[in-house]
């Protein structure tokens, strides 16, 4: 349902089917126009539009679609005032008595809605909600750039077809001790729109997340668009929350790859519903055989989690790596053999240590969240269901021990679980714990959590069609995960290739995360600069100790104005630039390898995609003039992605007098040797 800026102060939304009482006071209202409802009893947004949109479908009185705004009163009761998209047509009067009709059934639907065991996983995400009462909502957040026309009633169509398709769209646990997942028909994902300029970003943000969501009432996602219209040709900034016992972030780029398919198909997304769906996986869990798991946990048990240091409050700070840091953390973590990820566990763990003031080999202990879709259910990889799991991991820190072995391990931990990403900690705690309930239901989340964001890649298809109607649109960025552990660190990478550092914390202080969160980041950036194989773990502990470096440190290279970062420098003067091209989506890593491949004595630079905020003529005047400044040929390169902008900026070139450039585009597939020898040969011809 599609509300104006008014409707997010209704109260919370009721369960569908209860009561409902329609008062109709006819004094001083036009008969032909759409009358001022009185709604007393539970109100649901998505009940008044089904309403409505029954109503038009029986044809009783010709006109535009209706809007509906709902108003609550001090009493309890809402007042529902409809506005028209168009003209109306006839002069027959609205049918209010009908509307009422529609609006007081009591029963929807063929018959009662199915109902779907959950995890394990959820009952103890939605016991660690209900241990977690107030005004701090229980939610995670994604936000989305849409630079371009926004078309308000195709984009809520779009979300209402993808909720028809997608069953935990409609999904709510039951009230009562057993709580039963309940697919609601005709409940859909809430989505409200606010004009630009009537409410700051950063506070929507924060009202959002402090709203929360209520799984026990249909809708575990909520879209909010602050801007957009059919004329927009500015920025619609979009953001999404969902409560984290339904779906998981991998989940919800999910469904916005589905919503995208849908508002390019006019609103309609092609297809039917989806397979596997919530039920085909919670039987697939059930027929797991659980002996394996439970003799791999009793065998190694997890330690006590280690807590971070004390303080009060609840917040979130963030930070972040810059693309050439990042790059090179991943260079460094693949030498030792390990993913990056492996790399956060094992300076989070060394912070922990500093942290906690351990003196000596001291095992540190935390959880570390796993997809949970390396199982073999076919299909998986595109299940929208909370399947994200936190698992136990144990770092063991010794500070004579060489530091290579402290990622290893961990390495190895992440591996050994691997076969057991659907056990939940829960499980886990019942097995290693004398006495333990077989099925848990709540489980004390205690230490810290470290996420490590893994994405599913978008459909190669979409950001072509969506350009083809004046659409861009950004990577989901994260904006933190509220979770229920003290502190929990979420790590993933930006559009620029920079990995961002957010720390949310419950019931610890900022200042005590703010400190750890500095000091992770101090290390991921200077271990990769100054370990060598000798250095020890205490070395390590010994470059978290000292005071952080709070500036960004880049690459050594020289910055050519705000665009060009220099890769390569030329062997002498004059020689030429090839200007390597990064389309929104290339991997940093991918252009790089193309500099270190190239054998040519030109100058190797880096042309940066334009941030949204800064795509403009200015910006891309600036750009110009900093290529035309560049001597002698110039050639332009680029994957598959950046050929219209190469193509663009050498066409900017020529008129403002430079020689022409060559332009090379090559498939992402190219391996980066062959496209270095392609360009080396490019720029002996534009000599």
């Amino acid at each position: 349902m599609t509300t104006d800026h008014s409707s997010h102060t209704t109260a919370a939304r009721a369960t569908p089917g209860g009561p409902m009482t329609v008062v109709l006071d006819l004094t001083d209202q036009d008969p032909a126009g759409p009358p001022v409802l009185e709604l007393r009893g539970p109100v649901d947004p998505h009940r008044v539009e089904a309403a409505l949109d029954r109503l038009g479908r029986l044809g009783t009185r010709p006109a535009p679609a209706w809007r509906p705004r709902l108003e609550p009163a001090d009493d309890g009761h809402h007042t529902l005032r409809l506005t028209p998209d168009g003209p109306p047509a006839g002069d027959a009067p609205f049918p209010a008595g009908l509307l009422a009709d529609l609006l007081t059934v009591t029963e929807s639907g063929p018959g009662p809605a199915p109902r779907i065991e959950p995890t394990p996983l959820q009952r103890e995400l939605l016991a660690d909600a209900d241990a977690h009462p107030g005004t701090e909502g229980w939610c995670e957040q994604l936000a989305v750039t849409w630079s371009g026309p926004l078309d308000p009633a195709r984009l809520a169509a779009a979300w209402q077809s993808v909720a028809e398709r997608e069953s935990v769209l409609r999904a709510a646990f039951e009230e009562g001790p057993e709580p039963w997942i309940v697919c609601h028909e005709g409940a859909g994902t809430e989505v409200l729109r606010f004009p630009l300029g009537s409410v700051d970003w950063h506070a929507l943000v924060e009202a959002d997340r402090r709203r929360g969501l209520d799984p026990r009432r249909p809708g575990p996602l909520r879209v909010t668009f602050l801007g957009g219209g059919p004329d927009a040709a500015g920025r619609t900034r979009v953001l999404l929350s969902f409560h984290p016992a339904l779906l998981d972030d991998w989940s919800v780029r999910l469904l916005l790859h589905e919503f995208y398919r849908a508002y390019l198909a006019g609103g309609e997304l092609p297809g039917g519903a989806r397979r596997p769906d919530l039920g085909d996986y919670s039987r697939w869990l059930a027929a797991q055989d659980t002996a394996p798991a439970r003799e791999f946990w009793r065998g190694a048990p997890p330690g006590p989690a280690t807590y971070p240091p004390a303080g009060g409050g609840t917040g979130q700070v963030r930070t972040r790596i810059t693309p050439e840091e990042s790059e090179r953390l991943a260079a460094w973590a693949g030498g030792l053999g390990c993913p990056e990820s492996s790399a956060l566990h094992a300076v989070w763990a060394l912070a922990l240590y500093r942290a906690g003031g351990h003196e000596g080999a001291a095992d540190i202990s935390f959880s570390a969240a796993v997809s949970g879709r390396g199982i073999l259910l076919d299909g998986v990889e595109r299940l929208p269901a909370a399947l994200r799991n936190p698992l136990p991991m144990t770092a063991g820190v010794n500070p004579y021990a060489p530091l290579t072995e402290l990622p290893a391990r961990l390495r190895d931990q992440v591996l050994d679980v691997s076969g057991y990403e659907w056990v939940s900690q829960g499980r886990i705690r019942s097995w290693t714990r004398p006495g333990g309930p077989a099925a848990p239901t709540a489980v004390p989340r205690t230490g810290s959590l470290v996420v490590f964001e893994n994405r599913p890649r978008p459909p190669g298809d979409l950001a072509p069609a969506l350009a083809a109607l004046g659409v861009r649109v950004s990577t989901p960025e994260t904006l933190g995960a509220r979770t229920g552990f003290p502190l929990t660190l979420v790590a993933h990478r930006d559009d620029e290739g920079g990995l961002v550092l957010t720390a949310t914390c419950l019931g610890t202080g900022l200042a005590q995360a703010e400190d750890l969160l500095t000091r992770t980041a101090h290390a991921l950036r200077e271990l990769p600069r100054t370990a060598t194989p000798a250095m020890t773990v205490g070395g390590a502990l010994a470059l978290l100790a000292g005071p952080p470096d709070r500036a960004p440190r880049g690459r050594p290279g020289t910055r050519r104005g705000a665009a060009l970062t220099e890769l390569r420098p030329a062997s002498r003067p004059g020689t030429g630039t090839v200007c390597l091209v990064r389309a929104p989506g290339t991997p940093l890593s991918s252009l790089t390898r193309v500099a270190y491949a190239y054998r040519g004595p030109e100058a190797v630079v880096l042309l940066r995609p334009p941030p949204y905020a800064d795509a403009s003529a200015p910006a891309a005047e600036a750009v110009v003039g900093a290529l035309t400044d560049l001597g002698g040929p110039l050639v332009l390169g680029a994957f598959c992605g950046g050929g219209e902008r190469a193509y663009a900026l050498a066409r900017q070139l020529v008129a403002a007098g430079r020689r022409p450039p060559g332009v090379v585009l090559t498939g992402t597939a190219t391996p980066a040797g062959t496209f270095a020898h392609i360009l080396e040969a490019v720029v002996r011809r534009t000599r």
